[in-house]
């Protein structure tokens, strides 16, 4: 998918009872989507299935937060995360992700499982800032270096709140 999305101040509002899911391969490429992902991002089954996830991947959020779901998920963890979205007219949506790996009946991983709900205001106000930083943090780095930069500094500020990041980010649910 080639097309250049120019982000917009449009935030779309998820409604407590939409359930974004969405299926990946071992790369990424999205396997499944439902309904509910199509309606709120306005990808179709044809632009979405077979293409890269980070599709709707805003600019706003840090590559250092996607290093560490990888991380998170090669070790066959379930990782928790808000993630600003960018629906395909521009506009974006916060989500409350939860990704799990998907195994098939020999127990090896084969791909990876994304429930998304919507995320309370206190979690927005919380990462932005938090995200921004990541990302200023990302504009000094290598492109190389940047998403490991960034994820140390995310790790770094759980460590000075006396927290670990997966017991802050479910403090906001």
């Amino acid at each position: 998918m080639s097309k250049i999305i120019t982000p917009k101040s449009h935030e779309v509002i998820l409604e407590d009872e939409d359930i974004i899911v969405s299926k990946t391969d071992l790369k990424g490429r999205i396997t499944y989507a439902n309904r509910i992902f199509m309606r709120i991002s306005g990808y179709n089954e044809e632009e979405s299935l077979g293409h890269p996830h980070n599709i709707i991947r805003h600019p706003d959020m840090p590559r250092g937060v996607y290093y560490f779901m990888w991380k998170t998920l090669q070790a066959e963890h379930e990782f928790f995360g808000f993630v600003k979205n960018l629906c395909i007219d521009g506009s974006y949506y916060w989500a409350f992700a939860n990704v799990t790996c998907d195994y098939n009946l020999d127990d090896r991983v084969v791909g990876y499982y994304s429930v998304r709900r919507k995320t309370p205001d206190t979690a927005k106000q919380a990462m932005t800032p938090l995200y921004k930083e990541m990302i200023n943090i990302e504009s000094r780095c290598s492109a190389a270096a940047a998403p490991e930069t960034s994820a140390n500094y995310l790790l770094e500020q759980m460590d000075k709140q006396n927290t670990t990041y997966e017991k802050y980010i479910l403090s906001f649910v």
